[in-house]
């Protein structure tokens, strides 16, 4: 078997026409729906980047016991499992995160890899005395700053070397996947993963994709959304969507190329092919921008997912069985005859793309710290903490590092050795009180949360979440499958407690995410 996954990050499923979308054109994701079936109602495990990289390397939920981190020395590796049955697996990204302390030891668990520089904060380009006055003109004041070693400076200095379409990273990426396809399609065995940032923010893009999508907007390149409320000017906000909009064409140019490949090669017929996010992303709904300090919407949560595979005729349907990121591990592993590891808590969606039964009854979702979410695919079920900063919180680790540093000493001075988890392989881990002397970025860390209330919505009635509903047996049955599926993922206990939980439910509660055997 061959294997092309391709991942985006912050890829809103509301964006693609084959999932509804109306304000910007996606030719060629809707030529991807035609080729594969796609996943409606398709969700995330863990939250942001990083911790849903995790989920989808290992096939386990991370958030109930890591922030942001690297993979751990006892986490199940689907690149070197792929290894161990004679799969070679290649990666191709721009996604720098990989590169920094908080995912640093992702990459390596590939046969090979190749870099492409220059997204976002990427350290890549040095100018000691950059042409500040010239910058200061060319931005907006809230994505303008002269500090050094901050993501927005960064920024303005790496666009000062991507000019030409071309020297798009994500470009690059599809150029390295392609260049990889050419010399080695006509071989077996492989498994390649074509990753780009895009369209995560700042949403900077060729300026073709933005000609046909004009805005009343006259100011500086305003192209970064905070993390924050929306308090922007009407022609700001709509100047930020159209630079989204325009860098969701760009990767849909991207994915074009790609499609072309495979009908001028006729990879359909020994070439599987799945497309994915790790999240969406907020363009002002709720109120708000991007994501993590808010609760995990749909427009962040509910993700898409597309898959073909060349011996299952799926073309051109949907798939209505409720799925998550951490399937991705066991399904890549299946398609390659390679069983997953007993910790592993996805499942293979092969299954489902033959005939769309049920993997899953629910699926609990959620940012390190913040609420455990649920879902049924037909109601969500935020449930928070009755007082989320109490220090009732710690992290699991033996890789003490943060996003951009390692654990401080005064967090690590209060560590303590706790016993392994069924996962950890009869390791010890570190137990790390999380507040208040983590050191979590401050956009998703625990005193960022805001709008923490338990809330439940009706997804059939109010697909928008505008208006929370009172329902005690939906409650009463979504709060089960939240104690089910902790337990399931072999949450702390003092995880149980924090959510005003029994510390020891009945593992065959309602809810759990093995259903019957059909």
């Amino acid at each position: 078997m061959k294997t092309v996954f391709v991942l985006f990050d912050s890829l809103n499923r509301r964006s693609l026409e084959s999932y509804g979308a109306k304000t910007v054109r996606t030719p060629n994701f809707t030529r991807l729906a035609q080729r594969c079936a796609a996943f409606d109602r398709h969700y995330v495990g863990s939250l942001p980047c990083m911790p849903a990289r995790r989920d989808l390397v290992t096939g386990r939920l991370s958030f109930l016991h890591r922030s942001w981190g690297p993979l751990e020395p006892y986490d199940n590796a689907f690149p070197e499992l792929l290894a161990g049955g004679g799969v070679y697996s290649h990666l191709v990204t721009d996604h720098y995160h990989y590169w920094e302390d908080g995912g640093a030891t992702y990459h390596n668990r590939f046969d090979s890899y190749e870099f492409i520089r220059g997204q976002e904060r990427d350290a890549w380009k040095a100018m000691v005395q950059p042409p500040w006055q010239r910058l200061r003109a060319m931005y907006h004041a809230k994505q303008y700053s002269e500090a050094r070693r901050n993501k927005f400076s960064q920024y303005m200095i790496n666009r000062e070397f991507i000019r030409d379409e071309a020297e798009f990273p994500s470009v690059q990426c599809f150029d390295g996947g392609l260049a990889f396809l050419d010399a080695n399609r006509d071989a077996d065995d492989w498994f390649l993963q074509i990753e780009t940032f895009d369209p995560h923010e700042p949403f900077f893009s060729p300026a073709r994709f933005r000609q046909d999508d004009p805005t009343d907007y006259a100011g500086p390149i305003l192209d970064w959304p905070p993390y924050a409320r929306v308090d922007e000017a009407p022609e700001e906000c709509a100047e930020l969507r159209a630079n989204y909009r325009a860098i969701v064409a760009l990767c849909d140019a991207q994915m074009g190329r790609l499609l072309d490949y495979f009908d001028a090669h006729d990879l359909w017929k020994d070439t599987a092919l799945i497309v994915a996010t790790d999240h969406g992303f907020l363009l002002g709904e709720h109120d708000w921008w991007a994501k993590n300090r808010m609760p995990v919407y749909e427009e962040v949560a509910h993700i898409p997912l597309f898959m073909h595979h060349p011996a299952i005729a799926a073309a051109g349907q949907r798939r209505g069985a409720l799925t998550q990121t951490i399937d991705l591990m066991p399904t890549i592993l299946d398609l390659h005859g390679i069983a997953p590891p007993s910790e592993v808590r996805g499942r293979s969606l092969l299954p489902v793309l033959r005939e769309d039964v049920a993997v899953r009854e629910a699926a609990i979702f959620g940012v390190f710290g913040s609420a455990v979410n649920v879902t049924d695919g037909r109601y969500t079920y935020f449930l928070y903490p009755d007082d989320i900063a109490k220090p009732s919180l710690f992290q699991y680790t033996l890789m003490p590092a943060h996003m951009t540093e390692m654990f401080a000493p005064e967090e690590l001075g209060e560590a303590q050795l706790a016993p392994p988890f069924p996962f950890t392989k009869g390791v010890p881990l570190l137990k790390v009180p999380a507040p208040p002397k983590a050191k979590l970025p401050g956009f998703h860390g625990v005193i960022a949360q805001a709008d923490t209330e338990t809330v439940l919505f009706d997804l059939a009635a109010d697909p928008g979440q505008t208006t929370p509903v009172a329902d005690a047996a939906v409650v009463a049955r979504l709060t089960g499958a939240i104690r089910a599926l902790m337990r399931e993922n072999d949450a702390p206990e003092e995880a149980y407690r924090r959510f005003g939980l029994d510390p020891l439910p009945s593992p065959s509660g309602p809810g759990l995410s093995r259903p019957a055997t059909r």
